[in-house]
């Protein structure tokens, strides 16, 4: 009799291992605690952009030998200008600048033997060590960024500025205060370092607190739900325009960086030109919001609260202004509602705000898929990205400034900088979802979709060409968030009409600019529908120059766009199912 016998495979190739996931776990695990130490940098990203520099300058002789000559011909520089000090009385024309951004050295002190010599040199090294990755035949402009950030942080730890010993400055003030700004300089240090340990945020003094001077402007929280709060603001006319204003704010920051002490508020300035605001506050997100994604903050955020407005003013259109990455946010829920056939929106305006993302700017050297996985570890295991986390990257942008300066100022010469609204909400931090974060920095960043026409929102792709309301873009000069040039690229993504204002400043103070302070300026020009555009330099060498706030003109573009007054709307609309809940500001802001 035939026996049949199944043989089972020994190992089924299509069947899923069972170490994988185990595997994947160590894996989160260990970079996340890698990460933590990091501030979220990737080592391998600094090693790559290394290794591919040095392949590349080991087989460039010509390279090695120009490097060598611009070295000798500095060190002559360097000797010249201590020969013609050493004749002058311990003064001479420096022979080398810093750059424009750095005021390290601005102190006439510097320019005294031997602090010249030490502070010439420092100069002389930076220029030349930047010259030796710079332009590196092969080597990729990614990688070669990277190297040049890294090496500038490796400069700006051992500049003379840092030192008590070197800094004239800081010698000159030991003097004038018996040495006691050292021991006031340790008692911040101290009271930082406990505020480090304990996750408390930055001490901004008692001046500032949201409610009492910051966030003030009268309104009413009208409508929330598990992610955002809006506020309605009461009118101060006694009719406004037919179109309320929506404005969108980032969710990696608090919603009154618009809405700071009332001669600073962007909110209040609009409530007296007559519009009818609204805004959006955004819940800081903890843990339990690890899964939230960037669809629902566009459509239990940015949509949500377009009903709302809709339902409580009975507007047939709406003004939408969206900031930084409430802009990109804005402009993903514009083109869905484009291609949807919803044509609420009177307008749309970008404050410093991305659609195309393949000039990021420096912050783009916190961005490739090894930077990126690093961050989804990190958050993976929080379930969120903590804002001191994402502070410490912007910093390392402008080192010079925002850490080695302030820390000579603070620990060294014992005086805290005079605290300011926008340093208040500065330090009045947010964090962001795991999900959310990872969508934005892996679809935006890393593959560009939104300006590929490839990001998905409501089920179905969007294309920013759909977009028929007339455009207001705003960037700023100094932006190292959102490069102006970056955020022009609007241009080459729709064909509709585009009023485009560059301002003075940056990402923050450059958006927050009042009428009547001084210094102020913007450069403006109109690009009408379907009309061909300028490059970024061609714009700014015929755009007009007009000194003042661009607030005023885009007030000015906003009523070009409305319709006719109504009479003043209270906040609410109880008969439309939208209750005055709390006042302005709300609960959500208040989360830490």
């Amino acid at each position: 009799m035939d026996k049949h016998v199944s043989h089972r495979p020994c190992d089924d190739e299509t069947a899923p291992d069972p170490m994988e996931g185990v595997a994947d776990l160590l894996d989160r695990i260990a970079g996340a605690s890698l990460a933590q130490w990091t501030m979220g940098i990737a080592p391998e990203s600094l090693m790559a952009a290394y290794a591919d520099w040095a392949v590349h300058f080991m087989r460039s002789p010509g390279r090695s030998l120009l490097l060598s000559a611009k070295g000798a011909r500095k060190a002559q520089r360097l000797g010249d200008y201590a020969t013609r000090a050493l004749g002058g009385g311990g003064k001479a024309e420096r022979c080398i600048a810093p750059l424009a951004h750095d005021h390290r050295f601005d102190d006439a002190a510097w320019d005294t033997w031997p602090y010249g010599l030490w502070q010439q040199s420092f100069l002389l090294t930076q220029q030349w060590v930047d010259a030796a990755v710079r332009d590196c035949p092969g080597v990729s402009p990614h990688h070669e960024a990277i190297l040049r950030f890294g090496l500038r942080q490796m400069l700006d730890l051992v500049s003379p500025a840092n030192f008590a010993a070197t800094n004239p400055v800081v010698q000159q003030r030991m003097l004038e205060t018996g040495g006691k700004c050292l021991a006031d300089g340790a008692k911040l240090w101290a009271e930082d370092w406990q505020r480090l340990v304990r996750r408390e945020a930055s001490d901004t003094g008692e001046d500032f607190e949201v409610g009492r001077n910051m966030a003030v402007t009268p309104g009413k929280v009208v409508f929330r739900n598990e992610l955002i709060e809006l506020i309605q603001y009461a009118p101060t006319t006694e009719r406004v325009r037919a179109e309320p204003i929506l404005i969108v704010p980032a969710w990696i920051m608090k919603y009154y960086i618009l809405d700071l002490s009332p001669e600073n508020s962007m909110i209040r300035y609009l409530v007296d030109q007559g519009f009818t605001v609204f805004t959006i506050s955004w819940r800081n997100p903890g843990p339990e919001m690890r899964d939230t994604g960037m669809e629902d903050y566009r459509r239990d955020g940015v949509m949500r609260a377009m009903d709302a407005v809709s339902a409580i003013t009975g507007a047939e259109h709406i003004h939408a202004c969206g900031y930084c990455l409430g802009g990109t946010l804005l402009a993903i829920a514009a083109a869905a509602m484009a291609r949807d056939g919803n044509n609420r929106l009177a307008s749309v305006t970008l404050l410093a705000a991305q659609t195309d993302f393949t000039e990021p700017g420096e912050i783009g050297l916190f961005i490739d898929d090894a930077q990126v996985r690093y961050l989804e570890n990190l958050m993976w295991q929080q379930g969120y990205l903590d804002s001191r986390q994402m502070g410490g990257a912007f910093e390392m942008l402008r080192s010079a400034d925002l850490i080695w300066s302030r820390g000579v100022q603070e620990y060294l010469m014992g005086k805290r900088a005079s605290a300011n609204d926008m340093m208040a909400w500065n330090a009045d931090g947010t964090r962001m979802p795991y999900a959310m974060h990872s969508q934005y920095l892996r679809r935006l960043f890393l593959e560009n979709a939104l300006a590929r026409e490839r990001y998905v929102a409501g089920g179905a792709t969007v294309a920013m060409t759909d977009i028929t309301a007339p455009l207001y873009v705003v960037g700023t000069e100094a932006d190292h968030v959102a490069p102006w040039r970056s955020v022009w690229k609007i241009h080459t993504l729709t064909d509709g009409e585009i009023r485009f204002v560059l301002t003075n400043r940056g990402h923050n103070a450059g958006v927050v600019s009042p009428p009547g302070e001084d210094r102020r300026h913007y450069r403006v020009l109109d690009r009408p529908e379907d009309e061909n555009h300028h490059d970024p330099d061609a714009w700014l060498a015929i755009a007009a120059l007009t000194s003042g706030s661009w607030w005023t003109d885009w007030s000015e573009w906003l009523l070009a766009h409305s319709g006719q007054s109504v009479p003043a709307r209270e906040p609410g609309n109880a008969k439309a199912g939208y209750p005055a809940l709390d006042d302005a500001p709300g609960r959500y802001v208040l989360e830490r």
